[in-house]
């Protein structure tokens, strides 16, 4: 019986061919053949170049946005640290005074004295213009607003990066055992129930008008429950994965929990925990701004941005002093959007979906 019937010779050459290969009864020998033993073959068969950081950093590096912004942010942080280095550098809690000529208000000529030199007035240099003495001019107490503000600045980003840090670290934690170690479901449900019910700007109001104001006390204030959205959000991820097949494997096989948390589980949630840990900066730094505005913020004498802006706001009615609360605006809508751009492009870096070798 022919496998193949094909009417062009040429072809049925071949088909002749193929049937008569298909009838053939093969030895044992032409079947299998053993292969010869390589030890390094099965390490050869299971390399792969793949590096998942690696991977992360050359999505993230593509992104031109974000890196761009990235760049804005690590120049901000670099120059705040950098400034009070510079020859310019002022205290930013020093008051100022300026030395002008005494004009006649009648003449509009400088006042003599009696050798026919002009007399010297040293006067408060309050609510000067940004110019070559003052860069960014000076506020309504003759401070240098240069110096105010970068060192305003460095507190609230010290502020931000503290309460980012505990947010991540408690939130991570008690996220993880909330979602992985069903027994303690119920208690942190509870905790979660009764902050949550409680506006965190309240509690950040309470603990600022009981204790000292001061950037220890704000830090407090918002770290006592900023985790708890953190933990939240890991809590819903990690109950969506542990019960794979993975995790079921490994609780069968005797591995502990805190192996199967940092190997099986947080990998998952990188990306989570970077764009939480990024907004977690803005988001502090935005609530001290409001807690300052309300005056229970830092005191005057801690520069902070809260503080700056709520100085401007002040005097925003007047047009020639409203550069008050422009360089504040401006200085800190640039960490805010620089943080959010970067924290949601890198978080879709770390996604494994998006990395292509």
């Amino acid at each position: 019986m022919a496998f193949f019937r094909i009417k062009d010779s040429k072809t049925q050459q071949l088909a002749d061919g193929l049937n008569a290969q298909a009838r053939r009864e093969f030895t044992e020998a032409e079947l299998f053949q053993p292969a010869p033993y390589d030890p390094d073959a099965g390490e050869r068969g299971g390399y792969s170049n793949y590096s998942y950081w690696g991977s992360t950093f050359r999505a993230f590096g593509k992104n031109r946005v974000a890196m761009f912004f990235l760049c804005v942010i690590l120049a901000t942080l670099l120059f705040t640290f950098l400034e009070p280095l510079l020859p310019y550098d002022r205290e930013p809690n020093t008051i100022y005074y300026t030395e002008q000529a005494e004009v006649n208000l009648f003449t509009r000529q400088p006042v003599l004295d009696e050798n026919g030199n002009p007399v010297i007035k040293t006067s408060l240099a309050k609510d000067l213009a940004p110019g070559s003495e003052f860069w960014f001019g000076t506020n309504t107490i003759g401070q240098d607003l240069w110096s105010q503000i970068w060192s305003g600045t460095r507190n609230s980003l010290f502020i931000g990066f503290a309460v980012a840090c505990v947010d991540a670290i408690l939130g991570i934690l008690m996220g993880v055992l909330w979602g992985y170690v069903r027994k303690l479901d119920f208690l942190f449900t509870e905790v979660y129930n009764i902050f949550d019910n409680v506006p965190q700007t309240l509690i950040v109001m309470i603990i600022s008008y009981i204790l000292r104001p001061g950037m220890s006390t704000m830090i407090f204030a918002m770290c006592l429950t900023s985790w708890l959205q953190t933990a939240r959000f890991v809590r819903n991820q990690v109950v969506i994965i542990r019960d794979r097949d993975y995790n079921l494997a490994s609780r069968c096989l005797g591995t502990s929990t805190w192996k199967i948390i940092t190997k099986n589980l947080l990998p998952y949630l990188v990306s989570i925990i970077t764009m939480r840990m990024a907004l977690a900066i803005p988001a502090a730094i935005n609530n001290e701004v409001f807690i300052t505005y309300i005056g229970l913020g830092v005191p005057l004498e801690t520069p902070t941005l809260g503080n700056l802006l709520e100085a401007g706001r002040k005097v925003m009615s007047e047009a020639a002093l409203r550069y008050q609360l422009f360089f504040p605006v401006i200085i800190l809508a640039a960490i805010t959007i620089s943080f959010y751009i970067i924290g949601n492009a890198f978080a879709d870096a770390a996604d494994p979906k998006n990395h292509v070798n």
